[in-house]
C-alpha cells in the first residue's frame, strides 16, 4: 500500500466531511476539523454525541465511512496503521479494561515502548526505565512505581495511563474522559496535571474528550461542541464555550461561569410566578 502524505506538516489532524456509520446509523459526521501542532482541544457534548467515535478515528483505530481523514500527515486507509499508531498517545476506558490487576505500574508504563500490555520477556534499557519514572513524576505519580494496577484508586489509574500514553513521546495525545469515575480531589489533581502539560511548549498536541466543563484544564485553546453526531460549534475555546452554545448542545438551558480560567456549568433557573398558598 502506497502511503498518501498530507502536504501541510503542521496539521496533525485534518478531517474533511468525515462520517462514521455502523449498521446504517451515523455515529458522527459529517465533521470537518483541523488540529495544529501547538493546539489543545477539548471535545464536549452529551452522551451519544459521537465524541469517542471521533477520538477513535483520530487514534487511527477506525477508518471513516465517508470523507477524507489525515492523521499526523498520513491518510487513513492509505497508510500502514502499525507504523502510525505508535506516534499517537491514547488513554481510554477500553485500554484500562484490558490491564491485568497484577501488572506493576513501572512495567505498565515502560511496556508502551513495545505497544504491549503485560511485560513478558522484553528487555528495556536504563534510559527506558528512567523515562517511565520521569513520565510518572510529571503527573505526580512517581510514588506508585512499585504498586500493582489493581491496588490503585481510579484517579491514580488515570494518571498512570496518561504517563503510559506519554512514554513513546507521541506527536498527538488523545485523552478519552480521563476524569470519569474520579472523585473531586482526584479530579482536581488530574486537572492540575493536565494544565501543567498543556502549558509545556514541548508537550504534544492534546485532544481531551469530556462531558463536563469543570474538567477542562487551564491552558486549553480550542473546543468542539458535539450533539447527536453533529458539530454545534468549533473554534477558539472562549468563542465556543458559551451558555448559549452549551444550551444548544445539551438541549436544555445552561448557565456558565468562568472563574480563574476554569469553567462551571449548571442548569439555568427558570423564572416564573410563585404560587401563593
Amino acid at each position: 500500500m502506497e502511503a498518501v502524505a498530507h502536504p501541510d506538516p503542521d496539521l496533525l489532524i485534518d478531517f474533511t466531511s468525515v462520517s462514521i456509520r455502523r449498521n446504517g446509523h451515523t455515529l458522527v459526521g459529517p465533521v470537518t476539523w483541523q488540529v495544529e501542532l501547538d493546539e489543545r482541544w477539548v471535545i464536549l457534548g452529551p452522551n451519544g454525541a459521537g465524541k469517542t467515535s471521533l477520538l477513535q478515528l483520530a487514534a487511527a483505530e477506525n477508518h471513516p465511512s465517508y470523507g477524507t481523514a489525515y492523521v499526523l500527515g498520513e491518510r487513513l486507509g492509505r497508510t500502514d496503521i502499525s507504523e502510525l499508531r505508535p506516534r499517537i498517545g491514547l488513554s481510554s476506558a477500553a485500554l484500562a479494561a484490558r490491564i491485568p490487576a497484577e501488572e506493576r505500574v513501572a512495567d505498565l508504563v515502560v511496556s508502551a515502548g513495545y505497544a504491549v500490555l503485560g511485560r513478558w520477556r522484553e528487555k528495556y534499557d536504563d534510559i527506558d526505565i528512567d523515562r517511565a519514572i520521569d513520565m510518572l513524576e510529571s503527573l505526580g505519580a512517581e510514588h506508585l512505581l512499585d504498586r500493582t494496577y489493581g491496588t490503585l484508586s481510579e484517579g491514580e489509574r488515570k494518571r498512570v495511563l496518561i504517563a503510559r500514553a506519554l512514554m513513546t513521546d507521541p506527536e498527538l495525545l488523545l485523552l478519552d474522559e480521563p476524569a470519569a469515575g474520579v472523585d473531586l480531589g482526584g479530579r482536581e489533581e488530574l486537572v492540575e496535571s493536565l494544565g501543567d502539560l498543556a502549558a509545556d511548549p514541548d508537550a504534544p498536541a492534546l485532544v481531551l474528550v469530556t462531558h463536563h466543563v469543570e474538567e477542562i484544564p487551564p491552558g486549553f485553546t480550542h473546543c468542539m461542541l458535539l450533539s447527536e453526531g453533529e458539530i454545534v460549534k468549533q473554534g477558539l475555546l472562549g468563542d465556543v464555550l458559551t451558555a448559549e452554545n452549551l444550551s444548544e448542545a445539551f438541549r436544555q438551558s445552561i448557565a456558565l461561569d468562568r472563574i480563574d480560567d476554569r469553567f462551571f456549568a449548571r442548569r439555568a433557573r427558570r423564572l416564573g410566578r410563585h404560587r401563593s398558598r
